[in-house]
């Protein structure tokens, strides 16, 4: 088996004619760019590339592989000059009859034809084709469906964030309100989450877990990642990574501290400071932003009123509480910039060269942060109603 880093969840903010593709990511984040951020910095093995419903990303992707740049492999995926495996996908927004608010999703396929075929699919429904992350207006069940039909995977994305998720906006108390639960992959917990808070929710025993970057800028990739083992770097092989089949698994959920996330805590709306009972201080009748910690919690209460699943609970992967050298106190552009090109990416620096080896080339304050975040004893501001938390100095 070969270990695998993977991030699933990549935009771009413009194709090869310079126009939009991700209005909110970087107008930097090209195809090329983000190729070269996962393989020369980040160290990823796979990626999952989310606005592939675009014609010109789709023309792009074809034109590699005419050029022989991308290979497509036989079990699924496109081969980048045999170093990077990347997916193709879309994220759409959903809300039908179903949905109290918007939802996000993503859909991923296995080869050229079966995204292309599904982008011609969408494009009736969806007012824009060229922006990534529109809204589809067709049925749930019908979309669902309609990937299952393209041998594609349905997963909810960010499921617990205040504002167009599944448990942040979209259903009262359960995923199964608005999707065929047979037929969701597996659900993205977003950066606010972490793996011991899902497992509170009884609907979600037999999910697995996914973690996921969602970078709309070439830093944030891999903020969020699992590490896999599989035979090799393929559509089907990261799909029964997924489902613990075969011997292949997912073996560590990569996340940020649910604390650095933007919606970890029940902010003011007005100001953002923290809300305790949903009222805030300062601001009594101004509306608050629950955060994920309390969403959850909620959650847990209302499902567990019900059975508990009667499906057996998978065994989860080890979850890992990472901070990204961007967030590390004293460690700015320039000396991250070393660190790579003296141990070749930012995962090894995180999480593979040893310290002694680090110790030699950081001064005393930032060998001290980087221990602790090995060690999982930094201190953290939280985070909330769209702002990061930090790590305390």
């Amino acid at each position: 088996m070969q270990k695998q880093y993977m991030d699933l969840h990549i935009h771009l903010g413009r194709d090869i004619y310079g126009n939009p593709v991700k209005i909110t990511a970087s107008n930097k984040m090209t195809l090329q760019a983000v190729i070269d951020e996962a393989v020369s910095r980040k160290g990823m093995d796979i990626i999952g590339l989310v606005d592939c419903l675009s014609p010109a990303v789709l023309k792009e992707i074809e034109d590699l592989l005419k050029e022989g740049i991308l290979t497509e492999l036989t079990e699924g995926g496109f081969r980048y000059k045999g170093i990077l495996t990347i997916l193709p996908g879309a994220e759409l927004e959903i809300y039908d009859e179903r949905c109290r608010g918007p939802v996000h999703v993503l859909c991923y396929f296995p080869d050229f034809k079966q995204i292309q075929n599904f982008s011609a699919w969408c494009r009736p429904y969806i007012k824009n084709i060229h922006l990534s992350t529109q809204r589809i207006y067709a049925n749930t069940s019908d979309l669902q469906n309609r990937v299952k039909e393209g041998e594609g995977w349905f997963i909810p994305a960010h499921v617990f964030t205040p504002f167009k998720s599944v448990y942040g906006k979209g259903a009262d108390v359960y995923m199964a309100e608005l999707f065929n639960l047979d037929w969701v992959d597996a659900v993205e917990l977003g950066l606010s989450a972490d793996r011991s808070m899902a497992e509170t929710l009884p609907e979600l025993d037999a999910m697995p877990f996914l973690t996921n970057s969602d970078a709309h800028s070439v830093k944030k990739i891999a903020r969020e990642h699992q590490v896999i083992y599989v035979s090799s770097p393929t559509f089907a092989e990261v799909e029964k990574a997924i489902k613990q089949k075969a011997g292949r698994k997912v073996v560590r959920n990569t996340g940020l501290h649910p604390e650095l996330g933007k919606y970890y805590q029940t902010v003011c709306g007005q100001c953002l400071l923290p809300a305790d009972k949903n009222v805030c201080p300062k601001h009594p009748s101004a509306p608050v932003i629950k955060g994920v910690k309390e969403r959850t919690r909620e959650l847990a209460m209302q499902q567990e009123q019900g059975k508990r699943g009667n499906m057996k609970a998978l065994e989860r992967a080890s979850y890992l509480h990472h901070i990204p050298l961007e967030f590390i106190p004293g460690i700015g552009p320039k000396a991250v910039d070393h660190l790579i090109s003296l141990f070749g990416s930012e995962m090894a620096v995180l999480h593979e060269v040893p310290f002694v080896d680090l110790f030699k080339t950081l001064t005393e304050n930032q060998a001290d942060f980087m221990k602790r975040m090995r060690e999982g004893s930094l201190q953290i501001q939280p985070g909330g109603g769209g702002k990061y938390g930090k790590v305390k100095i």
